[in-house]
Parts: structure tokens; sequence; C-alpha cells
């Protein structure tokens, strides 16, 4: 049986986790928006990979014993000034998201929870790719300063991303 303190800050995962595909939902429409249909996909599977992320914490809950309770999602912005603005924001939400985990991480060493320490190691990994996967598109994007023809180069290779589900062989 799970501890409460973690029950409910595991619970605060979830819908944080369904926030954040909310967000990249969001950032989609907006790509799609301003004819950007590969920067639309790459966001596209950001939103698949929260809903799965969300889902495996959902299902870890259970399996715990411990009860989901889901609330509202706050709205998410839907306009943006630019493609360098909407991924400083990506960037900028990825560092929340990686204090929550590292909170959670906090949480399960202090109550000697050696199975949710063992379960969110996979997240706090996570975190460290999906920051430097922001990062470096940002980067990138502030070289070219979001516009010519590097844009357009990186819109057709954001295309070719494809979701993953990194949770299909536990399922």
């Amino acid at each position: 049986m799970i501890k409460k303190s973690l029950e409910n800050a595991l619970n605060e995962q979830i819908n944080a986790e369904f926030h954040s595909a909310y967000i990249y939902l969001s950032m989609s429409s907006y790509f799609l928006s301003v004819g950007l249909g590969g920067y639309a996909n790459w966001m596209r599977v950001q939103y698949q990979e929260e809903l799965a992320h969300a889902t495996r914490f959902f299902d870890y809950v259970n399996e715990r014993g411990g009860r989901v309770k889901l609330s509202p999602i706050q709205e998410v912005q839907v306009d943006f000034t630019g493609i360098v603005d909407a991924f400083e924001k990506t960037l900028e939400h990825e560092q929340v998201v990686t204090g929550m985990i590292d909170h959670l991480m906090d949480l399960a060493i202090q109550e000697s929870d050696h199975a949710t320490k063992s379960f969110l190691q996979w997240f706090v990994d996570e975190q460290v790719e999906e920051e430097a996967n922001v990062e470096q598109i940002l980067n990138n994007l502030r070289l070219i300063n979001g516009e010519g023809q590097g844009l357009l180069m990186m819109d057709r290779e954001m295309q070719t991303r494809v979701f993953v589900n990194p949770f299909s062989a536990k399922a």
C-alpha cells in the first residue's frame, strides 16, 4: 500500500502530465495555424508522450493500492509571438516538470518507499533527455532567428518524429 503523502503527490503529477499534454496539443494547433506542420507533428508527439506518462503514473498508483483523483485541467496558452517563444515556453515547462519529478523522488526517499524510487528513476532520466532535446531545438532556432530556409529545413526534420510508447512492453 502506498503512503498517503505519496499518493497525493502522484495524483498531482498525474494531473500535471495531463496539463502538459494539453500544452503541447495547443502548441501543435498553433504551429498548424502558421503553416509549420513539422513542428506541429513534433508537438503532437510530445502530447502523446505526456498522455503515456500520465497513464503510467495512473497505473502505478492503482498497482500500489492508491486511488487516482483527477482534477480539472488548467487553461493553456493558445497564441505565441513566434516559434522561438513557443520553444522557450516549452523549455520552461519541462524545467518545471523536472522540479516536480525531483520533488516526488525526494518524497519517496523521505518515506523510504523504494518501489516508488525505482518507478520514478525512469522519469528522472526522461526529464534529462526532454530538456536536452528542447534546448537543442531552441539553440538551433536561435541560430537561424526562427526564420528563413533554416526554419523550413528544421520543419521538414520535425515531420519525421514518431511516437513510440515507452511503456508498451509493460502494458
